[in-house]
């Protein structure tokens, strides 16, 4: 299949796409594939990969939309929790007549529109310490959009354990933050959040800015494209922070700790157990 592509000099350059992609998917993708940094090989890899977004609320609900429509093979959505009034000022996937429905249901019925080629996994219950491996151990890639610091604990943990990239994002009041944690090529949750977890307060008690979660659930997916295409900066070892106040980004340099429990040279985690989560170790 031939595309244009207009270059730097406004010349326009035909490009063969020699995957086995459909008339349909090249036009769908065209504005994507053009980009050199992606290419047909690019959509290829796009479309083979598979992407577990944990918590179908603020940063999920962005992450989603994005993901599903640059085509991503396989998505699962996980979430046991229903829509309620609280969360449409932020959660942009659900609307008021999804009141009361699963999340993972409601965010299903408007992705499956957005994007039908992409393979759906849905998984409405709570994630834990029984279930935590065996569901992540289905994907390649985990994006965090959970809300509270003993989940993402388990998720960091359970992603280190298989030697799976996750993309971390956390919002509340007015900042937001993401890093990028590849096991054992980066520090990951454990090494640079110290504070016990039950002094850390989730958005519910703390409040957020409506708009923010958009700001962060863009870079997560961003981040996980940009793995996927083996291209570009990840925010390997750094912690990028906005101050939407400010409107000012910070990146600050992360390093991995040598005595991590988890991730160190004599680590103490070698499986998930509930009590991990219930006050940290």
């Amino acid at each position: 299949k031939k595309i244009k592509k207009i270059g730097k000099s406004g010349l326009k350059k035909t490009l063969m796409i020699k995957f086995p992609f459909s008339e349909q998917q090249i036009k769908r993708y065209s504005r994507q594939i053009i980009l050199s940094e992606v290419g047909g090989k690019g959509q290829k890899k796009i479309s083979q990969s598979k992407i577990l977004i944990i918590g179908i609320g603020a940063l999920g609900s962005i992450a989603a939309y994005y993901l599903s429509g640059a085509g991503i093979g396989t998505l699962g959505l996980a979430d046991c929790e229903k829509v309620e009034l609280s969360n449409l000022h932020r959660q942009i996937i659900h609307n008021y007549s999804d009141l009361g429905k699963l999340k993972v249901n409601s965010a299903y019925e408007k992705l499956k529109k957005i994007n039908q080629e992409v393979n759906f996994k849905i998984y409405p219950e709570k994630l834990t310490s029984k279930n935590g491996l065996k569901i992540i151990q289905e994907f390649d890639l985990i994006l965090d959009g959970s809300d509270n610091l003993k989940t993402r604990f388990l998720i960091n943990d359970a992603c280190v354990l298989l030697n799976k990239p996750l993309f971390y994002g956390a919002v509340f009041g007015f900042e937001g933050q993401a890093t990028t944690i590849i096991p054992h090529k980066g520090p990951c949750l454990r090494c640079f959040l110290k504070l016990p977890i039950g002094l850390i307060l989730n958005c519910e008690e703390t409040g957020v800015l409506g708009v923010l979660p958009g700001f962060i659930g863009i870079i997560q997916a961003t981040e996980a494209l940009k793995f996927i295409l083996n291209k570009g900066n990840l925010l390997l070892g750094n912690l990028l922070i906005y101050d939407a106040l400010k409107m000012q980004f910070n990146k600050i340099k992360i390093k991995r700790d040598l005595n991590c429990i988890l991730c160190g040279k004599n680590s103490k985690i070698k499986k998930l157990k509930e009590e991990y989560y219930e006050r940290k170790i």
